[in-house]
């Protein structure tokens, strides 16, 4: 059976419908699908051999990963408020 792997921003849509705590924000980490996923386009990348798509996938990949970081940075702040 085949896995079918949600996209980054798909990811991090889906966790935060799940309501997590702040503590679960900062927590946060990609699935090792999207981990490994995100490895292959790197080294693709790296070697010259990023197509197209390739290249608009690692483009929303930095995207994310910048909301994924500020939203941590945001949970840190309320949390050392509480």
């Amino acid at each position: 059976m085949a896995v079918t792997r949600l996209s980054p921003h798909e990811e991090v849509f889906e966790f935060l419908v799940s309501s997590p705590s702040l503590e679960a924000i900062i927590a946060f980490r990609p699935s090792e699908t999207t981990q490994q996923h995100i490895r292959e386009l790197l080294a693709a990348n790296d070697e010259g051999q990023l197509s197209a798509e390739g290249k608009i996938e690692l483009d929303e990949v930095a995207s994310v990963e910048h909301f994924v970081r500020m939203l941590k940075a945001h949970a840190r702040v309320k949390l050392a408020n509480q």
